[in-house]
């Protein structure tokens, strides 16, 4: 195994202290490094926190700043955060409107983040991130994954926070961009957790898993490696059949790599998904691309698609100020 470490054992703490320094100048650390919050805070908003195991970055804490999440709870990784974490986190950012909380579909996070709310005694309600079409159930989650959709979610629903709409309408359009939302991914090669030091899944130099989840897990099939325009129809077919687009509907265009793919070839997706999409008569009017919600170094990507509307649309492009995402007006 060969990372960029000190001591395996150290790993978050270290990452999160780093992380925290070069972004100085929109986050801070919580106490006991339990969470990632804004510095400076809105008063008299909705607080949106989300959070996961690490692993993923720069999914979430990369998206803690202005237009997005007020925190991020970071979990060892692949792991969930805890309860005193998530706790902690809605105490920290509270500005007097209740909290919203974005959390990923599986069991952990499900079950820790279900605890914090109970906990809390301000208002508070759960948006749950169920977009990955690739499997129905799996040994992680009850239901579908949640994966890169999450982003979308949070974007969307940071813009409509920052204008000040009211907890019940946060949660209503939280679901609603879920809904509208729809990933799958595919894996080239396996992900080394630090601490296992060793792959988590074996995979032939002429296979590649498709449907994979971003912690490894098994997708739909094991298939021999294809071209970015076979793997492209199958990952936005099944997209597109989940969705049920009409023909002529606006959407978003999620390319997304898992931390190991270039982003040579994640443009290279960009292409062959827009084949697909304007077959289907899809017009993609939005793009992001890059390595936003990865799997450690995992080969590979996921596209995710969002069918927008007008309010939607509007709050994507609505001013964001991150670590990661950064458009509109400078603040």
């Amino acid at each position: 195994m060969k990372k960029l470490i000190n001591h395996v054992d150290d790993v978050l703490a270290e990452s999160l202290d780093g992380f925290a320094a070069a972004h100085a100048d929109i986050v801070s650390l919580g106490a006991e490094r339990k969470f990632v919050r804004r510095r400076h805070l809105t008063p008299g908003k909705v607080a949106l926190i989300s959070g996961g195991g690490s692993g993923h970055e720069p999914l979430h804490a990369g998206f803690v700043g202005h237009g997005m999440l007020d925190a991020a709870c970071p979990g060892q990784i692949f792991t969930s955060p805890t309860p005193d974490q998530m706790l902690a986190a809605a105490e920290s950012v509270d500005g007097g409107a209740g909290t919203l909380f974005i959390v990923k579909n599986y069991s952990g996070d499900m079950m820790n983040f279900q605890m914090a709310a109970e906990m809390l005694t301000s208002d508070n309600a759960t948006v749950i991130v169920n977009d990955d079409v690739a499997v129905e159930n799996s040994t992680y989650t009850t239901g579908r994954r949640g994966v890169a959709g999450t982003l979308v979610v949070e974007k969307i629903v940071g813009a409509a926070a920052e204008r000040d709409d009211s907890l019940a309408a946060l949660k209503a359009l939280g679901d609603s961009v879920n809904k509208a939302t729809a990933s799958m991914g595919v894996a080239l090669t396996s992900c080394t957790v630090p601490a296992a030091g060793k792959p988590t899944f074996q995979i032939g130099a002429d296979e590649m898993e498709m449907g994979v989840g971003i912690h490894g897990e098994p997708g739909r099939r094991r298939v021999k490696l294809g071209s970015a325009d076979e793997i492209a129809a199958e990952l936005v077919g099944s997209i597109l059949k989940d969705l049920s687009m009409p023909r002529g509907q606006e959407a978003l265009l999620l390319v997304n790599g898992f931390g190991g793919t270039p982003m040579l070839e994640l443009y290279v997706m960009v292409t062959a998904a827009l084949k697909i999409l304007n077959g289907a008569g899809i017009r993609v009017v939005r793009h992001l691309t890059g390595s936003y919600v990865t799997s450690l170094e995992m080969a590979g990507c996921s596209i995710s698609v969002t069918a927008l509307d007008a309010q939607s649309l509007a709050l994507w492009d609505a001013p964001v100020h991150s670590a990661v995402l950064r458009w509109g007006p400078a603040r």
